[in-house]
């Protein structure tokens, strides 16, 4: 595995949860070119031969049977520019996910909608956010005139390691961080401006909406009110 960093997901973890990944990666046989940039891809002789670029410009040969290459994407605006549409990092939407013009509406990886929990614009590329967006646009364009102000979620496995996630997951943020099991099973808070700004549900399930109900709550909240906050309790 190369990246760029010094450890797995260091832009959106906590320094202490990258840096066990790095080691919960290894424990899994794989190894961790960090650090680094994989600079060319070739195939000679029927192999498959990766190079690795270090910050020193220092390169190693690393022969593999297959690549898979994380390099994000760009929104594909171009229809939307030629029709004089709004955009902006993605189609800018209204409330009821319209696109400019009253007849034209945009919703998934491409629409750019206003959060009124986070107070600000986002473009997610995410199947929750494409799901429950792309009904909400089919049901406005048949007259409902429903604001969309879904906060969506994302999740993703690491192995045997699981989490979903809400809001805005920013390792520049404040973190607070509150372990059943460090590392391995607890809850993440991202805090900005006195209000949780995301949720990190890690090995914790069923609390993604506890989660939105949290980050729409305006605060102030300091860390030590966040202890055992999540997992929400059922009522009885």
């Amino acid at each position: 595995m190369i990246f760029p960093g010094i450890a797995i997901g260091e832009n959106i973890y906590p320094a202490g949860l990258a840096r066990s990944l790095n080691e919960y990666y290894r424990e899994k046989g794989v190894t961790l070119l960090s650090g680094c940039s994989a600079a060319r891809v070739e195939k000679h002789n029927g192999e498959l031969i990766v190079t690795a670029r270090g910050k020193d410009s220092g390169e190693r040969r690393v022969d593999v049977d297959g690549v898979v290459a994380g390099i994000g994407i760009e929104p594909n605006v171009g229809l939307a520019q030629q029709a004089g549409l709004p955009v902006d990092d993605g189609i800018v939407v209204d409330e009821q996910l319209r696109a400019g013009h009253p007849d034209v509406y945009a919703a998934g990886d491409l629409a750019a909608f206003q959060n009124p929990a986070l107070g600000k614009r986002m473009r997610v590329e995410h199947e929750d956010n494409a799901k429950v967006m792309g009904r909400q646009a089919g049901r406005n364009m048949a007259g409902a005139n429903e604001p969309y102000h879904h906060l969506p979620f994302f999740y993703s496995d690491l192995f045997d390691l699981g989490y979903e996630a809400v809001g805005e997951l920013d390792s520049r943020l404040q973190t607070v961080e509150d372990w059943a099991e460090e590392n391995r099973k607890g809850v993440v808070y991202y805090l900005g401006g006195g209000r949780v700004r995301g949720v990190l549900l890690w090995d914790v399930w069923e609390q993604v909406d506890a989660a939105r109900r949290l980050i729409s709550e305006p605060g102030p909240f300091q860390p030590a009110d966040l202890a055992g906050r999540l997992p929400e309790k059922e009522k009885s």
